[in-house]
């Protein structure tokens, strides 16, 4: 990943004042690449607010992805001029707000503000616009087609990095539909047997095999790499997420300890689990791998061997699906996905839950 990025930011209110919601974008400044999403509701509060808000989310998530440069567009007058020191901060709402986004832009090597039209802020603008919709107590609306990268029929370069995205081998907790994250749980005799498959499976050429540093991903691409030839990388963000003291429990017995917490788990991507990770802070990892593994590999094939929330999260972020899409989203122990990432910015999800190998 480059240290230049391009934040994307947008923020709004029904009423103004009213339910208000933000949403930022973090884009790889030379290659579009989509690196991280954020999107909050912020209850009741006006336009500026929110846009204030999506601002300070978006230059957090570069922070965290270790950006030095950053390009901030947004389609607010307002914040960009008083950013730009143009216009003073004169409403006392906002000062504090300011402040928090001038200390953060004091963490970067350069920061710029770009007014652009709504048209071409439109991922953000989406984005805000769900979480509007969440504070509204209303259903998110579906995603528009076509919102962060280029339309097209079919792939406008040829360049692109293709991921295929593994399931690690059936575990004890698998089987049992239990939530496993950070556990060292090894492949059962089923997991074993399907990872083995998955060594003679044909993936064509590949460039590299990579894994969460959990013990059934480990074995599991051992069982790929070394018919290929190849080592197994270690990625720690690929690692699942921790399920804090949900940790082994089946949805039905975490509903029964934490009924509440577990239907906000449902409804939103920034809930998490008692002592846990949310889903939010997952995927930003998540992207930050992916982003170096397109980087370190631009026109080649890898196998990702992980789990199942950040290959959901890969797959949810390449169709730009909303949050929900998590939920919808089913994958089978050792099975395989296949996203290609194109230089331009372009991602196609050519499959999804393949487990014709197992047959």
């Amino acid at each position: 990943m480059s240290d230049r990025v391009v934040v994307e930011a947008d923020g709004g209110s029904r009423g103004n004042p009213g339910p208000a919601g933000y949403g930022a974008v973090v884009r790889d400044a030379d290659t579009g690449a989509l690196l991280a999403e954020r999107s909050e509701s912020i209850g009741e509060a006006t336009n500026n607010v929110a846009e204030y808000s999506g601002l300070i989310a978006g230059l957090g998530a570069a922070q965290e992805l270790g950006a030095s440069h950053v390009a901030v567009r947004m389609d607010s007058k307002l914040v960009v001029e008083q950013m730009k020191g143009v216009w003073q901060v004169k409403h006392p709402g906002l000062r504090n707000l300011a402040r928090e986004a001038n200390a953060l832009r004091q963490q970067f090597a350069e920061v710029t503000f770009e007014w652009i039209p709504r048209e071409r802020n439109k991922h953000a603008d989406r984005l805000a616009n769900e979480a509007m919709d969440r504070a509204a107590g209303r259903p998110v609306r579906p995603v528009a087609a076509g919102t962060s990268a280029p339309r097209s029929w079919g792939p406008p370069t040829k360049q692109r990095t293709r991921l295929f995205l593994v399931r690690h081998g059936s575990t004890e907790h698998s089987s049992a539909g239990r939530l496993s994250g950070r556990n060292e749980l090894p492949l059962n005799d089923l997991g074993r047997d399907q990872a083995a498959r998955l060594g003679a499976r044909t993936f064509g050429e590949i460039a590299a095999v990579v894994s969460s540093p959990l013990r059934r991903a480990v074995q599991t691409a051992e069982a790929i790499a070394q018919p290929l030839g190849l080592p197994v990388d270690i990625v720690d963000d690929l690692v699942e997420t921790d399920f804090g003291v949900w940790e082994g429990l089946t949805m039905a017995e975490a509903f029964e300890t934490d009924r509440d917490l577990v239907l906000k788990w449902h409804d939103s991507p920034d809930v998490a689990p008692p002592g846990g990770e949310s889903f939010a802070e997952v995927g930003t990892r998540v992207q930050r791998a992916r982003a170096e593994l397109t980087a370190r590999y631009p026109d080649a094939a890898v196998v990702v061997v992980s789990h199942v929330t950040p290959i959901k999260l890969l797959v949810c972020g390449a169709l730009e699906a909303p949050p929900i899409a998590l939920f919808r989203l089913h994958l089978d122990a050792a099975s395989v996905s296949l996203v290609d990432y194109f230089v331009d910015g372009n991602m196609s999800v050519r499959l999804v839950n393949d487990t014709s190998h197992l047959d």
